[in-house]
């Protein structure tokens, strides 16, 4: 009896470390689901901020995918331009695997080819863009999971009411209910603009960050990104990134 006593013991123990194994490997696994926007209208390509927000976003995918500085590996990633010909027009989806395995100048190149500077479409559809960014999270079955929606735009959605702006056309509805953790971010932008997208944009629990792009320009400052250090040990570089870009942003209900 005592031996048996002894063996149960040891098959309890051993059950519940291998469980709590399992469940750290669980842990460990990313979830993050990264969907990156680029707007390929001609009022942002012709500006002088989109070819450096394509060398900015050649780092940051680089630096997420390889977790570096403490940044959050995507479990999926997808790029797409914002926009096309006409509205409603689904784009193409570029996947993690179009970026992984590369070095930061392999993705910039691999980001001209998707984007072409002599290539622009007239039409900017974010909602269009959201609607597909819902539709892949539900077929990739991505549910429950935390979303960061990271858009390289001037923010200006092109909707007209009484010859003005009509921001409150903008609709995130798609992406209320796919998680708790919903962020939409707006790189490359306006004081003024991005400010728009915070006080009428509807949203129940979609958190939107905005930023800059006099500030975002100043990510290659030579006091940020150290020309001396490999890209590994650019720590300044890291945390302005997390200060700056993928800030944790509170839900704001907006009606």
């Amino acid at each position: 009896m005592k031996n048996f006593l002894k063996y149960a013991t040891y098959l309890i123990v051993v059950l519940i470390l291998f469980s709590g194994c399992n469940l750290s490997s669980e842990n460990s696994k990313p979830r993050l689901s990264l969907f990156i926007g680029v707007d390929i209208s001609g009022s942002y390509k012709s500006t002088k901020y989109f070819d450096d927000s394509l060398d900015f976003l050649a780092y940051y995918i680089y630096c997420h995918l390889n977790g570096l500085g403490g940044l959050e590996v995507p479990n999926v990633l997808y790029v797409s331009s914002i926009g096309g010909a006409r509205a409603n027009e689904p784009k193409t989806f570029y996947p993690i695997q179009s970026f992984a395995n590369k070095t930061i100048p392999e993705i910039r190149a691999q980001l001209k080819e998707i984007f072409p500077s002599r290539v622009s479409n007239p039409f900017t559809d974010y909602n269009a863009f959201f609607k597909q960014v819902a539709q892949t999270v539900k077929n990739k079955n991505l549910v429950l999971r935390p979303i960061s929606v990271v858009m390289l735009s001037d923010g200006i959605p092109d909707v007209k009411v009484e010859g003005g702006t009509d921001y409150r056309s903008i609709r995130v509805e798609p992406l209320e209910r796919l998680a708790r953790n919903v962020t939409i971010r707006l790189l490359y932008t306006t004081a003024d603009v991005g400010m728009k997208w915070q006080t009428k944009v509807k949203r129940r629990r979609v958190k939107i960050w905005t930023q800059d792009a006099e500030v975002l320009r100043s990510w290659k400052d030579p006091k940020i990104l150290l020309a001396e250090k490999q890209i590994g040990e650019q720590d300044y570089f890291f945390s302005w990134v997390k200060d700056n870009v993928d800030f944790g942003v509170r839900s704001r209900r907006v009606d």
